[in-house]
């Protein structure tokens, strides 16, 4: 009898923890039911200007109306593309937490800024990807005022497309100027599920002609050679995450000095011509130009990764364009209005299909040398030949003929002088090479020193055929990635490091915590 009560009370237990279970199934599904429909309601603010030493960054999800007629699901750094613009004191101590609420890990990468190497923010190399829910904080001290970006660098070809990234401006004690704009570039799918994830092209069978079927290929000497254009869908540029009219115009007075800041955080080159203005190119990655001249009328052409700073004078009242030039499906949407206050009197007309000159840094301000010079001893020289080929039958982008993370490194010691080569041996592509935690003198082009100032950058573009030389010296320990900003690119191989002999990493890598530097 006993036993029978016992049975019958386990039995009615099971179906009591059931019901419960069954109920509160119901409840958790509720609730992310309930989340799902905060998160696709919530939309995207407009980007804040934040000023200060102290901020915290909010990485999460909000739906972005990048036209009237068009939204897309992006990711965001404190609800806005771009995310906040930070705005900081040159030589004054920053400390930023970054709050992860991605269901995803994420980082943040300090673009152009000069730090110690465990504030970089690449996971695997100087951190552990931060994971959902989780926080991490920055600290560090920005020494050279300029024009400069943030973004994420976890699986960042996929990430940064989404919208993780925004501006960090330090500030001069200083000012030449009187407006200051600030302008990311950017490019987007209107339909993503037409482009193609080109961090898939690593392990992709370059047999299987079905799946290659439609791409530009070339496997002549190259290997394997695929445009961006026939791997993509980019179909609508944006300047500040907006396109065509919902980009806010530029206001201004007449006889103000104004500075616009021209970013490249997307995929592609933009040529940008800046209407009725004469203008002064002051600074490249946030170094200005010693002696700069004024030009009109010439195309500047901003590459993934770079920076340009423009001044002018406003005395030419009226409505001005400033837009890309091409003839690309998104062009004519990368476009913003100049509008002088207390004037409309203006026929300007958009010409983005002329042809105008292209300007260039090479002979381009006071002639003069800088700390290197092409013919100096150096301690390190290194060869670095960027191309496009096929690796065990993979579609891959080379440094010296291997993919990351097989590359070679570039080996150094702190002091060491360090002359780096870099030579585009791709046939139809650009590679913009980005170094991190060094800015580098570029030294010549095609064999030709410079002749005008002595140009410092972090990004160095480099056109089919074109061949650098740059220098640095190695006076910041730590392994440093120096790789491709066409992050296509990066995740397919191209990508390797600086690394200071003797350096040991202050974090233990995770094997959990699905670290992705590219």
């Amino acid at each position: 009898m006993k036993l029978k009560i016992l049975a019958l009370i386990g039995f009615l237990l099971l179906i009591l923890s059931a019901c419960s279970n069954k109920q509160n199934e119901s409840i958790n599904r509720a609730d992310v039911e309930k989340q799902a429909e905060k998160i696709s309601s919530e939309e995207t603010t407009k980007t804040e200007i934040l000023k200060g030493n102290e901020f915290t960054i909010v990485a999460k999800e909000a739906t972005h109306q990048l036209t009237k007629d068009i939204s897309v699901d992006a990711w965001t750094f404190n609800g806005s593309v771009p995310g906040s613009q930070i705005r900081v004191m040159q030589g004054e101590k920053v400390k930023i937490n970054l709050k992860n609420e991605l269901p995803d890990p994420v980082t943040i990468h300090w673009h152009g800024i000069v730090l110690p190497n465990n504030m970089d923010g690449i996971p695997g190399v100087t951190q552990n990807a931060v994971q959902p829910g989780e926080t991490f904080t920055y600290e560090f001290t920005p020494q050279i005022s300029g024009t400069y970006m943030y973004h994420t660098h976890q699986d960042g070809v996929n990430q940064l497309d989404k919208g993780l990234y925004g501006a960090l401006i330090v500030e001069p004690k200083e000012k030449t100027y009187d407006r200051d704009y600030t302008l990311m570039l950017d490019e987007w799918m209107s339909n993503p599920e037409e482009g193609m994830d080109m961090s898939d092209m690593e392990g992709m069978d370059m047999g299987e002609s079905n799946e290659m079927e439609g791409m530009d290929m070339d496997t002549s000497n190259d290997g394997a050679s695929m445009t961006m254009d026939d791997m993509s869908a980019y179909d609508i540029f944006t300047i500040n995450g907006k396109s065509g009219e919902s980009i806010e115009p530029l206001k201004m007075k007449e006889g103000e000095t104004v500075r616009l800041r021209l970013a490249n955080i997307g995929y592609m080159t933009h040529k940008m011509h800046l209407h009725g203005q004469k203008f002064k190119v002051v600074a490249v990655d946030g170094q200005e130009i010693e002696n700069p001249q004024v030009i009109e009328d010439q195309l500047i052409s901003i590459s993934p990764g770079e920076r340009y700073d423009i001044e002018f004078v406003a005395d030419n009242p009226g409505e001005w364009y400033l837009e890309c030039h091409g003839n690309m499906e998104g062009t004519a949407g990368m476009k913003v209005k100049l509008q002088y206050e207390g004037s409309s009197l203006s026929t300007d007309k958009p010409n983005q299909d002329i042809e105008l000159p292209e300007f260039t840094y090479t002979n381009y301000g006071s002639s003069k040398d800088g700390e290197f010079t092409l013919n100096q001893k150096y301690d390190v020289e290194y060869t670095m030949n960027l191309n496009t080929e096929v690796l065990d039958n993979n579609m891959a982008y080379t440094i010296n003929g291997k993919a990351f993370p097989n590359t070679e490194n570039i080996m150094v010691k702190e002091g060491d002088l360090v002359k780096v080569k870099i030579v585009n041996n791709s046939k139809g592509e650009d590679h913009p090479m980005h170094l991190h935690g060094t800015s580098f003198q570029i030294l010549s082009k095609n064999g030709k020193k410079l002749e005008g100032a002595s140009i410092i950058k972090d990004t160095i573009n480099l056109e089919p055929g074109d061949e650098y030389e740059i220098a640095f010296k190695a006076d910041n320990p730590g392994n440093w990635l120096f790789h491709c900003h066409d992050l296509h690119h990066a995740s397919a191989g191209m990508v390797t490091m600086v690394k200071y002999k003797g350096f040991q990493p202050t974090f233990i890598p995770d094997e959990n915590a699905n670290n992705q530097p590219e």
